[in-house]
């Protein structure tokens, strides 16, 4: 039975699926609610290479450009907008866990001498970055990889652990109750960014008469009127509507902007009524190329077709929108309206049921080639010859690209969530596999070699730029606690020290935090990977 399967073994398409389920089955396991995930693949595949298994011939490769591609398109939308954001503090903390442990890492190499795939591969494993990983053993992959993937193997399990202890450990040592923290802040956070509907009795005789959708009510930010009580029920808002005394609306915002808006009509009511929300009120996406861009105001949702526009959902952020929003390709609208209005609508956006989980694959493949394509192109360097972006940069510079503004052309930037994450999941354990078994025919010579060294870099790589962060967080840039830890956890794109931070608090805060860093990290830990090799190269 060994023989047989060491024969099936030897088929390189085997080799890999096995590869990939026994790393997914061993990443499964659990200890403390910390696992391995997908890293699992990783271990195996490094003692299927020292085995001296192989695996089919450019699957890292595909691999490596599909898990990048869906990064930077789930990155995209928000890489951006954060490092344009005014005070975008939480970028500049990803910055510095980054920029950081980088700086260990090159100081450790150049005092112990250290191959330049190792050092890379330390900077990936502590800061547990697959693209990382990616961007530097695509950067060595004609010599020095099989060092990177061994560099980050043994720096890895550190680096997952350590973070985890830090956000656990730390509260304590200080003496910071996560608790009372998240009472005393988020009553405020809450009232700041909870969507809310509210009933509104019209007193303020100064705005009778005026219709509703033209007031000066259209200047509040963050609020809309969005129905109207007709007798004993809520009625979606009507364009000719005007404000009548007693009348009574429905305004749907955030709670600071309510009360703003609550002040100009009149007083809330303690009314209960009845809405029709089944048949009155739709989500629907924004596929139309001609309705992409436009402002609400261009548009007049309301006048051209009966429908108010509650909600925007975009990228998984939702908010209230305003007059001078402007609605984009794969924008989710909530609508509210009556059935033959809302069916107009739809069709004047181009919603179809099916494009909430609808991949288009032409634009993933046009995508795909474009990004390759852009990694091969050599970009002249003053003094220094000329680099290209490689199989990591070009498909990634491209994914942000498409991400961020959506359509591009015929392009696409959208990948339906679900869809995108399983295709990041399955191009991830295929470079996974791939890189494992290259780096596994020469593990037992680098650890006999090099093994406490690495590790011990590893470890200052992993606390060493928590701690500055924490410290700049804090006394710079006058985080509170739960705001520094997760802005942490992003910075050093860790899920599971997230996982383990939320455990200890009900606060929304700091996974806010980590949302708002972990996709500047993830695109600087491949920058950091490409200079830290040109560094000590």
């Amino acid at each position: 039975m060994p023989d047989f399967i060491h024969i099936l073994l030897g088929n390189p398409l085997i080799a890999l699926f096995a590869t990939i389920g026994a790393g997914l089955l061993i990443g499964g396991f659990s200890i403390k609610d910390v696992n391995l995930g997908s890293s699992g693949v990783l271990f195996v595949a490094l003692a299927a290479g020292h085995l001296g298994y192989t695996l089919p011939a450019a699957v890292g490769n595909i691999g490596l450009v599909l898990f990048v591609y869906c990064v930077g398109i789930g990155a995209g939308g928000r890489f951006f907008s954060i490092i344009a954001r005014e005070g975008g503090d939480l970028a500049k903390l990803s910055l510095i866990v980054v920029g950081s442990g980088a700086a260990i890492c090159w100081v450790g190499g150049r005092l112990l001498d250290l191959p330049v795939g190792l050092v890379s591969g330390i900077f990936a494993g502590a800061l547990t970055s697959t693209p990382a990983l990616a961007a530097a053993t695509e950067g060595l992959r004609d010599g020095g990889a099989g060092d990177v993937i061994v560099g980050y193997g043994i720096a890895y399990p550190f680096g997952v652990i350590g973070v985890v202890l830090f956000v656990q450990v730390l509260p304590r040592l200080l003496r910071i109750d996560l608790q009372k923290v998240a009472a005393e802040t988020d009553r405020t956070t809450e009232q700041n960014t909870r969507l809310d509907n509210v009933l509104v009795e019209v007193t303020n005789a100064n705005i009778l008469g005026q219709r509703i959708s033209e007031s000066g009510l259209a200047n509040i930010n963050g609020v809309t009127v969005s129905r109207v009580v007709r007798g004993e029920r809520l009625e979606p808002l009507r364009y000719d509507d005007v404000f009548v005394s007693g009348q009574l609306l429905l305004l749907v915002g955030r709670a600071r902007e309510l009360d703003i808006a609550i002040d100009y009509i009149g007083q809330r009511s303690e009314r209960r009524m009845i809405k029709d929300v089944e048949n009155e009120r739709q989500t629907l996406l924004v596929t139309s190329k001609k309705i992409g861009g436009r402002t609400l105001r261009e548009l007049e949702p309301l006048k051209n077709y009966g429908v108010v526009i509650t909600r925007v959902t975009r990228l998984g952020l939702t908010f209230v929108p305003h007059a001078d929003t402007s609605v984009e390709a794969n924008d989710s609208l909530t609508a509210v309206g009556k059935p033959e209005d809302l069916q107009r609508f739809a069709e004047a956006i181009g919603h179809r049921p099916q494009s909430f989980d609808e991949t288009d694959l032409l634009s993933l493949s046009i995508g795909l080639t474009l990004g390759v394509i852009v990694g091969l192109m050599p970009i002249g360097l003053p003094g220094a010859g000329s680099i290209t972006l490689g199989m990591a940069g070009g498909p990634l510079l491209v994914a942000l690209v498409l991400g961020h503004f959506g359509r591009v052309g015929r392009i696409v930037g959208h990948i339906p969530r679900n869809t995108r994450l399983m295709l990041q999941e399955f191009g991830l354990v295929l470079f996974l596999a791939d890189a494992g078994v290259r780096g596994g025919a020469q593990l037992v010579a680098t650890l006999q070699s090099h093994g406490l060294p690495i590790f011990l870099i590893g470890v200052a790589a992993t606390i060493v730029p928590m701690l500055v962060a924490l410290i700049v967080a804090r006394r710079v840039l006058k985080m509170n606690i739960l705001q520094s830890l997760g802005g942490i956890c992003g910075g050093m794109t860790s899920t599971p020290a997230l996982g383990a931070l939320t455990a200890r608090t009900p606060s929304q805060q700091p996974v806010v935090s980590y949302a708002s860093a972990y996709p500047v990290a993830l695109i600087l830990m491949t920058v950091f990977a490409k200079l830290l090799i040109e560094a000590l190269g």
